[in-house]
């Protein structure tokens, strides 16, 4: 269509795979480390917190990351936590212990969180403004595709290689992540490297406005809370699975979902430009809560399906829906600030998700998604309220 903005551009694919390859790291490790964890003598719960302070690592960054990306600027920020990032993948190798694993396990988390704000803070300058709904759908197409390809990766690694293949994929991925974010081209935008171009709009910010975007609050909250539903499945799956005996069924549990996701997400960005938040964020939120709900109580080969298929309704739809949200509200010069939020609010769900649900399993996993359920089903009313207004 003639004067239709372009939203597949050389930028677009730089951005996209350095998202894809940050977030690969993310959950190939992620799936698999609580079992490492309890191979190096861990309980459920330790295994569970083992998982979650990656997330915990990656909330103090993005504390500190929404300052850093207007003040250092958004491409220097992403190199100097994606370094970090990548280093972290290299000291897997030097584990011995569960101790040493907790720690290793935050520091790089410390590196992935400012690594994956400033990835999406650059991705809502190149991204165009008109098409933003369906653009950042497709840009977090490389999310759905870590989501999918990451645990499955992972596990059959981690099952034919050990965790050594584990760790040295995700040493590759680290590396192929830090290259491509060398290649980006935000100079015009970067404030970093033009700090005139928020001249006008900057102001002294104290207390928590240095690290909150309060428009982003109320959005954030509710999508945290479908991320708690989310991150028991993403910790616990592989137990579960074999206490269910269900290995077979789960090992297809993030195929089915990417796919759904892949098909989805460009879908529903569109329907969110054309129709509104409000369609999109029940849907998801009442789609995961009923996916959990099925696969505790009645656990079998079809639930897991519908769960697969619900569970990318839910947090993987409305991950992508709520950052849309948050960042199409804000002003420029706060954007960096409503990335953090947003991610600040479900990084803490799913740095201490683990640990909480985690003590739940005393004789079965099968609690762990019924709780998640009922969390999840608590995100509608809050939904419903922030976007009514």
């Amino acid at each position: 269509m003639p004067g239709r903005e372009k939203i597949f551009t050389k930028q677009f694919f730089l951005i996209f795979a350095a998202l894809l390859f940050t977030a690969l790291v993310m959950y190939a490790l992620m799936s698999t480390v609580t079992e490492y964890a309890t191979a190096l003598g861990s309980t459920a719960t330790i295994a569970g917190l083992v998982s979650g302070i990656y997330i915990f690592g990656g909330l103090c960054s993005r504390i500190y990351s929404g300052n850093a990306l207007e003040k250092i600027g958004w491409k220097k920020t992403a190199l100097i936590f994606m370094s970090i990032h990548f280093i972290s993948c290299l000291l897997y190798f030097l584990v011995n212990n569960v101790e040493f694993l907790l720690i290793v396990r935050f520091i790089h988390g410390i590196g992935f969180g400012a690594s994956a704000n400033a990835i999406v803070t650059i991705a809502t300058a190149i991204l165009p403004k008109k098409r933003f709904g369906e653009a950042f759908g497709y840009f977090m197409l490389g999310t759905t595709l870590a989501v999918g390809l990451g645990p499955y990766m992972g596990g059959l690694l981690y099952d034919y290689a050990g965790s050594t293949g584990c760790f040295l994929a995700a040493s590759i991925f680290a590396a192929l992540a830090l290259l491509f974010i060398c290649f980006i081209d935000v100079t015009s935008r970067d404030p970093g490297v033009n700090r005139d171009l928020i001249q006008k709009e900057e102001k002294s910010y104290s207390g928590l406005e240095k690290i909150f975007e309060y428009k982003a609050i109320p959005v954030s909250l509710f999508t945290a809370l479908t991320s708690l539903g989310y991150v028991s499945i993403l910790s616990f799956y592989r137990l579960y699975a074999v206490e269910a005996d269900l290995v077979g069924a789960f090992s297809w549990f993030f195929i089915i979902y990417s796919i759904v996701l892949i098909v989805s997400r460009p879908i529903a960005g569109k329907i969110q430009d054309r129709y509104g938040d409000m369609i999109i964020c029940v849907t998801g939120i009442i789609a995961q809560s009923v996916g959990l709900l099925l696969i505790a109580l009645m656990p079998s080969a079809l639930t897991v399906i519908v769960c697969a298929v619900c569970a990318a309704l839910g947090f993987g739809t409305l991950n992508s829906a709520g950052t849309t949200i948050v960042t199409r509200s804000t002003p420029e010069h706060r954007r960096s600030y409503a990335v953090s939020t947003f991610f600040i609010f479900c990084d803490a769900t799913m740095g201490f998700g683990p640990a909480l649900l985690g003590s739940f399993a005393t004789a079965s996993y099968a609690p762990i998604y019924l709780i998640s359920s009922l969390i999840t089903f608590l995100a509608l009313p809050i939904c419903i309220y922030s976007l009514r207004r």
